[in-house]
Parts: structure tokens; sequence; C-alpha cells
């Protein structure tokens, strides 16, 4: 991290890539991705941690982007709605209807993508849990569960 004129230039693994990136020590990890790197999936919405649309994975764990400063994120595997291409979790929620405008979705997709691969094997008790870190204002979360359910082992 070198710092100019109060501003530090930091890289970050986004996607498999390493991007540069100049910011303020305050920038937020979720600022950086959409305003810099141009990668819009990841929402901006309570910006103070509620409503998980912000979600990304860091080294494979959901973090909530508009809380993370970018600076934390250098040195740490981030992956973004964009770097999840053509996994099965995606085609599950098309076929069960898990959305409706769209607007929690990737947040959604990156909680369960993250759970599947932490805890293939999670009850309902956990399922609960990791979703609950999420909000929806349009649909039922039975609809979510149930695209979680049809691509975790049985």
């Amino acid at each position: 991290m070198v710092e100019y004129k109060g501003k530090c230039v930091i890289d970050l693994q986004v996607n498999g890539e390493t991007r540069t990136a100049t910011v303020r020590p305050s920038d937020v990890l979720l600022d950086v991705l959409r305003e810099q790197f141009g990668l819009t999936g990841a929402k901006p919405g309570c910006k103070n941690g509620d409503c998980g649309a912000c979600t990304v994975l860091m080294d494979g764990w959901p973090v909530k982007s508009c809380l993370v400063l970018a600076v934390e994120a250098a040195g740490h595997a981030v992956t973004t709605i964009e770097g999840l291409q053509n996994v099965p979790l995606q085609k599950a929620f098309v076929d069960c209807e898990a959305f409706q405008c769209g607007y929690c979705t990737s947040g959604f997709l990156m909680v369960c993508h993250s759970l599947m691969t932490q805890h293939p094997d999670a009850r309902e008790s956990v399922i609960e849990d990791w979703l609950q870190a999420n909000l929806c204002r349009c649909t039922g979360y039975s609809e979510i569960r149930n695209a979680l359910r049809t691509v975790l082992p049985d």
C-alpha cells in the first residue's frame, strides 16, 4: 500500500484478478467495487450492514461490503456476484422463482453460495441463521430456501 496525498494505492484480488484502486482510508469496499471497478452487482441498500444487498465473499465468507474498508480487503480474495458465473445456485433461483424485484438477489446468492461451500450438510437451523443476514421485502424466504435446498447435497 502506497500513500499519496491522503489516498492509498492498493491492490485487491477481485474475482481472481489483481486490480489496483486509489482510495481514501475511509472508502468502503462497496464503493470501490462499484465506482472504480464497475462491478455493480453488489447493491447499496441500507449502507449500515442491515440489509445484505451489498454482500460479497471475502476468502469465501460473506461480508457486507458497506461495512468493510477497502484497505481491509487488501490481501484477501474478494468474490462478487460477477465472479459467480453459471453456478447451479443461479439456475435454482430462477427455477424456484426465488426473487421478484431482484435488488437483494445478488446478496442472497452470495450468502447461499458461501453456505453451500462452508456447510454443505447444513441443517434447517443453520440455513435459517445464514438467511437472516439478508433482507428481502418483495418475496417470501421460502422460495430462497427451496432454491438452496435443490442444490445442497442430500
